[in-house]
């Protein structure tokens, strides 16, 4: 547990003492409990957890290495226990249109989609189930050659942002294989330096970011951003991630209406005008 809570530390770039006086424990103490020269309580452990801001899931780690029981749950996706937050999602994803927004696991796999999104998408001839056989998976459709890569004009800054990321969560997770993975798998495409996998020290990720996308017909300036559930006490809800992507200026905001306005018309038995819709 000592090992894997300086992990999380350094991680954090805290010295003992900052992270001492966060938590309210002495540098000397803290020290003895990262070389297991001391134990922790239950209690320390989530105050140290608490003042690292470390995920639920990584703070039951921490009390299982330490001989403790977990102290968070993780309900079911379609639990009960987490039908009033699906409601709020629904009702995010809801209130987006027409601009693209999915609901997010921690491994980028989505989980849930607007109109918006599959609309966006359908633009430059691409689904969110673009590769039969594998889960709907943003950053696979954003790395993989037949996937928006070739539309996304502004990739390398995407996606080295992306990856540096993932590479991040995989430090600090060092025992997610699931996390490695998909690191692996995105780092294996082509034309992806491996510099991308190594953060510089100072790496840190944007509120939002640019995204450009063009095909010659269409062109897009937009930015996305993320938004996690505040303080949850539930693995499942915290680890939810929803991501939008809104556009930045008035000809893809008009862009975005139109083909919302052209579908519906196409839905009420008007003409069916653009062939991007299926």
């Amino acid at each position: 547990m000592g090992a894997l809570l300086r992990q999380w530390r350094l991680g954090r770039r805290m010295s003992q003492l900052d992270l001492g006086l966060h938590a309210g424990v002495s540098a000397r103490h803290l020290s003895f409990i990262e070389t297991g020269r001391a134990g922790a309580s239950r209690d320390m452990i989530l105050r140290l957890s608490e003042a690292l801001d470390i995920p639920l899931r990584e703070r039951n780690r921490l009390l299982e290495r330490a001989g403790f029981t977990p102290a968070y749950r993780q309900s079911p996706p379609e639990g009960p226990a987490m039908a009033d937050a699906w409601r709020m999602v629904e009702f995010i994803l809801t209130l987006h249109e027409p601009y693209f927004t999915v609901v997010l696991d921690r491994y980028w796999n989505v989980l849930a989609s607007n109109r918006g999104a599959r609309r966006m998408l359908a633009a430059f001839g691409r689904r969110l189930d673009q590769f039969p056989g594998l889960a709907p998976n943003i950053l696979r459709i954003t790395f993989h050659p037949d996937g928006m890569r070739p539309f996304i004009t502004n990739w390398e800054d995407v996606a080295s942002m992306l990856l540096m990321r993932v590479q991040r969560m995989v430090a600090a997770q060092p025992d997610d294989a699931a996390m490695a993975a998909l690191r692996d798998e995105l780092a294996s495409y082509p034309g992806v330096p491996q510099a991308w996998t190594v953060p510089a020290p100072d790496d840190a990720s944007p509120l939002v970011f640019p995204l450009q996308f063009g095909n010659g017909s269409i062109t897009l300036n937009c930015f996305s951003t993320y938004t996690m559930f505040g303080k949850p006490q539930d693995i499942a809800l915290e680890e939810l991630l929803i991501e939008s992507v809104f556009p930045a200026d008035a000809p893809s905001r008009a862009l975005l209406h139109g083909w919302a306005d052209d579908e519906a018309m196409s839905e009420a038995g008007g003409p069916r005008y653009p062939a991007y819709i299926s």
